[in-house]
Parts: structure tokens; C-alpha cells; sequence
């Protein structure tokens, strides 16, 4: 059996002058390869949980383990091997996306060969090519969301950790993203996609966890959890069956 490429024992975090926890003693493993559904609704603690994950925070009790290493011992070296596209857009907006990615690319240690044959990739991929030398405040929200990812992806990371990627985006922009997103996992890529869009984790992701008030509600693959619920025909009406229909604020 391979070993997990994240494995979550336990962890625990609540944030000064809050009643309860935002993550409550929470364990979770993702295997090799896996597309990783982590989804609930709002304030159940998907971002801390994800901050965590990239080492910007630290849980008051348990341990977290990416790529074999402790996230509280190796957190600078888990960062050089995991790409991360947070929800915020976090690019540069009075660069270029060339002078962004560029940017990106030395940070992450790459020579201007290799990071000038990989931005022009995964621009034609994504549909930037044309746009590679306008400045990123010009970008629609599609084309951010397209940057942001490739800027992720630069290093060629052994986890690409994405929140909320399609968010406020395009149809057409989302497409794209999702198509790529479906081609990585058909090279066994590992992925852990946060999100609150049910429809796209039924589409792409091969497990599923969902949280709420910080806790583990359930996992799995998609298809056998629709399965165990008679009365759920989609991975919503499951999602929505689990954390109740009350609107989350």
C-alpha cells in the first residue's frame, strides 16, 4: 500500500477569543494520486485547515505530515515541493503575467531555461500566450485565476494545494481549469482541492472529506457515498443530507 502524501493525526486549532474550535481533533490521509475533495460549508474550517496544510499556521495540538516531513520541523522544505494557488489572488498587479511567472520561477530556485519553457507551456495551456506582456490589473478574473494557477505549478510541486480555484470565474475560464485539473490526475498528480461548488468535486476529485464546525463528517470516493445514501442522487444532496440546509453566513 503507498504512503499517504498528507497524513492528518489529530490536529486542533481555536483561535483566541472564539467559543469553540475551528478544527476540533481532525485525522484525514491522501494517498499518492489522489484528486482530494476537501469541501464544506461556510466556517467549517476548510481554511484553516488549508493554511495549516501550507505551513502558514500551526494546529495548537496534533501533527500534520506532507510528503513524509512534519510540517512544524519541515516547513520550509515542504514549501519548495508544494504548490499552493490561495483563494486571495497573489500575484503582482502592476507586473506582467511574464514578469510575475518569471518572478515565481527564480523563487522557486529554477534556471531562466527551464522557467522560460514552462511559463511558455503553460501559457498556450491556459490561454495566456497572447497576453504574457500585459500587465495583471488589465486580467479579467478568469485570467487571474489562470495565472495564479500556473505560478503554482512552475516548480513542478509533488502537491498542488488549491482553494477555492474557480471562484468568481468565467464558464469558459472554468473549463479550462477544470480540464487541466481532470489531465493531472490522469498523471497521477496529487491534488487537494478545497471548495463549496459540489457539482466540480463530483466531477474531479477521486476522495472526498467533508467538514463541519471543524470536524470530520465523512469520507471517501464520491460515487461510494452517493451509493450508501438511497435518498441522495448527487454528492449535494449527500452534502447537504450531512450539514443541514440552514444558510451558513
Amino acid at each position: 500500500m503507498n504512503e499517504p502524501i498528507v497524513r492528518i493525526q489529530s490536529i486542533t486549532k481555536q483561535y483566541k477569543g472564539s467559543s469553540q474550535p475551528a478544527i476540533n481533533d481532525l485525522s484525514l490521509q491522501i494517498l499518492p494520486g489522489s484528486v482530494f475533495g476537501l469541501l464544506g460549508p461556510n466556517g467549517a474550517g476548510k481554511s484553516t485547515l488549508v493554511m495549516m496544510l501550507c505551513g502558514l499556521m500551526r494546529p495548537d495540538t496534533g501533527s500534520i505530515h506532507l510528503l513524509g516531513m512534519d510540517t512544524k520541523e519541515k516547513g520550509a522544505a515542504i514549501r519548495k515541493r508544494i504548490g499552493v494557488a490561495p483563494q486571495e489572488i497573489a500575484l503582482f498587479p502592476t507586473l506582467t503575467a511574464m514578469e510575475n511567472l518569471v518572478y515565481f520561477g527564480k523563487m522557486y530556485g529554477l534556471d531562466i531555461h527551464t522557467i522560460n519553457k514552462r511559463i511558455a507551456d503553460h501559457l498556450e495551456i491556459f490561454g495566456l500566450a497572447d497576453k504574457s506582456h500585459k500587465r495583471v490589473h488589465t486580467f479579467s478574473g478568469g485570467m487571474k485565476r489562470r495565472l495564479n494557477l500556473i505560478a503554482a505549478l512552475l516548480h513542478d510541486p509533488g502537491l498542488l494545494i488549491l482553494d477555492e480555484p474557480t471562484a468568481g470565474v468565467d464558464t469558459q475560464s472554468r473549463n479550462i481549469l477544470l480540464d487541466f485539473l481532470i489531465s493531472l490526475k490522469e498523471k497521477n498528480i496529487s491534488i487537494i482541492y478545497s471548495s463549496h461548488l459540489l457539482e466540480e468535486a463530483e466531477k474531479i476529485c477521486t476522495h472526498i472529506a467533508i467538514i463541519d464546525e471543524g470536524r470530520l463528517v465523512t469520507e471517501g470516493v464520491p460515487a461510494a457515498l452517493i451509493e450508501k445514501h438511497a435518498d441522495c442522487p448527487s454528492l449535494e444532496s449527500l452534502f447537504l443530507k450531512l450539514t443541514g440546509k440552514h444558510i451558513r453566513d
